[in-house]
């Protein structure tokens, strides 16, 4: 029995009581069931001893004669589903793209003080790093014979004539030694050379570098210190290349750090790196941070937020900066028309050619929520309402998806705006289908289900590794491939999660199995990631739990986690096997080395290596290279 027939078989035999909702007769409910598990048959209602859910009458009367994919209903059993539609509209849907980076220095905000002219360093009043200064003040006094020199050339100079060219060639070399235009007026006004010369800061900040000490002689051109202005930080983000299409230069961020809990910073993207990082797999993007009264720190771990409206096709929509003119060097300059930048003095460029803003006549795109969404791995299926029909009739249709977006799709073709699509009780629609023998998801053919026959309690790996490999790696099963888990429900499946990956490893169905009640406690009933431990309750093999169920959860999981390393609370090591299908391979999570083959169990519970460790001490996820 292969990977496809069981899953097939599962999720229509667990879909089986919304058929008998269906298709019986209407009465009093004599027996309830389980809609996910019909084998529990109980004289009323109460909770499925298997998953907690809780049970329906057997109750209702519908027709399908009315296509091959078309399903009638009465309004009664419309009820007892739960049968929910909305109407799908035109609207610019948001996307949450989050990300995690670390707050740093602006690079355009750093100034290095070095010597100008070779000097004895007297005494320093910045004598550790760290140190706050303000534009003026001193930082250390020196002691240096050509200084000496030049105020002497300076002064007879002047004496002969203040308005010669001695006398301005004498103060120009001054001004070039950094002397202000007061100290060199001082040296004029005292008529004395000054042995001592005190260093001053060129700009506000922190001393990030002292390069000297007390009693230290520089050259020309040594480094003294490195000041950095915090008025302004950059926050660099790592970005996933499947994030690429939704970033543009302009975007505003918001981003928390820890140590201000509950609140909001906000930056503007400024520079997207343009190549990718080979070993993680990630792009770095800059954002231009504000930070009034300098609360934010250098160093600071950032977890950021970017909402992106998107367009028909996919394109982002971002009609802010259209008509505005930047600066493509410093793209903090934004004015309304052409001109000069304020920082560098280049000429400003449209916003639009640098990819700033989005077409502001791009029209809304078709969007309908991802609960609407039936997905194997090749198709999309939702059920929309006939309209005018006498009873609630509802037809099938295969369609397009663009990108997602939150909890919502984007609809490329197959849907018309005004269209009432199912967005609760699909699932039941397309399994009475399904066992009707008429096209659905799991059956797009239609006709009788092939349920195939399996002889032993666990099948038994094969020695024809390629061929059991193909026909696993390509099977579409009832759960979707587009699984997706947040950090925060990752981290709540972890510890029973760890428990199944353990127990798989150890050929102990039963252990497995018992893993699985706690994750429903944590998906709930409803939604992919719900159906897809449903269908892992009704497996009755280890190779029914191993593969896709096993496979697809641990994809999440690791999406989940390396998206957010700081909600594992802990050290994981992703590890690999490459046997588990012949043309990709699979992944899955564990708690500690060594690895233990959860595919395989002891028929090959070596196979594998370490992929990559997600480590919440430092929230980065660390790639191994084999």
């Amino acid at each position: 029995m292969n990977i496809r027939n069981i899953f097939a078989f599962v999720a229509a035999l667990a879909l089986a009581m919304t058929a008998s909702l269906l298709n019986a007769a209407p009465g009093e409910p004599e027996v309830w069931t389980c809609s996910m598990h019909p084998q529990i048959r109980q004289p009323g209602p109460g909770k499925c001893p298997i998953c907690g859910m809780d049970l329906i009458p057997v109750e209702s009367s519908a027709s399908s004669d009315d296509g091959e994919r078309t399903l009638t209903m009465s309004e009664s059993a419309r009820a007892l589903a739960e049968i929910q539609t909305t109407s799908v509209a035109r609207t610019y849907p948001k996307a949450e793209i989050r990300l995690v980076g670390k707050l740093e220095y602006d690079e355009t905000q750093v100034r290095s003080l070095t010597a100008r002219f070779p000097a004895r360093i007297d005494r320093l009043f910045v004598n550790y790093t760290g140190m706050p200064v303000q534009a003026g003040e001193h930082l250390a006094e020196v002691y240096s014979p050509e200084l000496l020199a030049a105020q002497r050339e300076l002064l007879s100079a002047y004496t002969r004539d203040p308005e010669g060219s001695l006398t301005r060639a004498a103060r120009a070399k001054l001004e070039q030694w950094d002397l202000p235009p007061d100290q060199i007026e001082s040296i004029i006004t005292g008529g004395e050379p000054s042995s001592q010369f005190t260093l001053r800061a060129p700009i506000g900040g922190v001393v990030a570098d002292k390069y000297i000490k007390e009693g230290d002689y520089v050259q020309t051109g040594q480094p003294l210190f490195k000041i950095v202005s915090l008025d302004q930080l950059w926050l660099f983000l790592d970005a996933y290349e499947s994030d690429l299409p939704w970033l543009r230069y302009g975007q505003p961020v918001t981003f928390t750090v820890e140590a201000f809990p509950g609140e909001t910073f906000e930056g503007t993207i400024a520079f997207i790196e343009p190549e990718i990082n080979r070993k993680t797999r990630t792009v770095t993007v800059r954002v231009n941070v504000p930070n009034p009264g300098q609360k934010l720190k250098p160093g600071m771990f950032a977890r950021g937020l970017i909402q992106v409206r998107l367009a028909e096709g996919g394109e982002v929509f971002a009609p802010d900066y259209a008509g505005k003119w930047i600066s493509p060097m410093h793209p903090e300059i934004v004015k309304d028309g052409p001109g000069n930048c304020d920082v560098c003095g280049m000429a400003l460029v449209p916003a639009e050619s640098l990819g700033y803003a989005g077409s502001p006549d791009a029209q809304a795109p078709l969007v309908i929520p991802d609960t609407a969404v039936l997905q194997t791995g090749k198709r999309a299926v939702v059920y929309v309402a006939v309209p005018d029909a006498e009873q609630p009739t509802y037809e099938g249709r295969e369609i397009v998806l663009g990108p997602r977006a939150g909890e919502a799709y984007v609809v490329a073709s197959g849907l018309n705006e005004g269209d009432e699509v199912v967005t609760h009780g699909a699932f039941k629609i397309d399994s009475a289908l399904q066992i009707q023998a008429k096209p659905s998801m799991m059956n797009p053919q239609g006709g009788a289900m092939s349920t195939g026959h399996n002889h032993s309690a666990t099948a038994p790996v094969t020695t024809d590794m390629p061929e059991m490999n193909k026909a696993a790696g390509h099977a579409e099963s009832a759960a979707s491939d587009e699984l997706k888990l947040s950090p925060q429900q990752s981290a709540q499946l972890l510890d029973p999660y760890l428990k199944l990956q353990d127990a798989l490893a150890s050929d102990d169905l039963t252990a497995a199995k018992a893993t699985l009640k706690p994750m429903m406690a944590v998906t709930g009933h409803t939604g992919t990631a719900a159906h897809l431990i449903h269908t892992m309750m009704s497996a009755d093999s280890l190779e029914a739990l191993r593969r896709p169920a096993f496979d697809q959860l641990s994809q999440a999981m690791i999406a989940a986690l390396q998206a957010d390393p700081s909600a594992a609370g802990r050290t994981l090591y992703v590890m690999h096997c490459p046997m588990v299908y012949n043309d990709h391979g699979a992944d899955w999570i564990q708690a500690s080395e060594p690895l233990r083959n959860p595919y395989f169990g002891a028929m090959m519970l070596g196979c594998g290596e370490t992929k990559s460790t997600i480590s919440s001490e430092n929230s980065t996820t660390h790639q191994h290279v084999h």
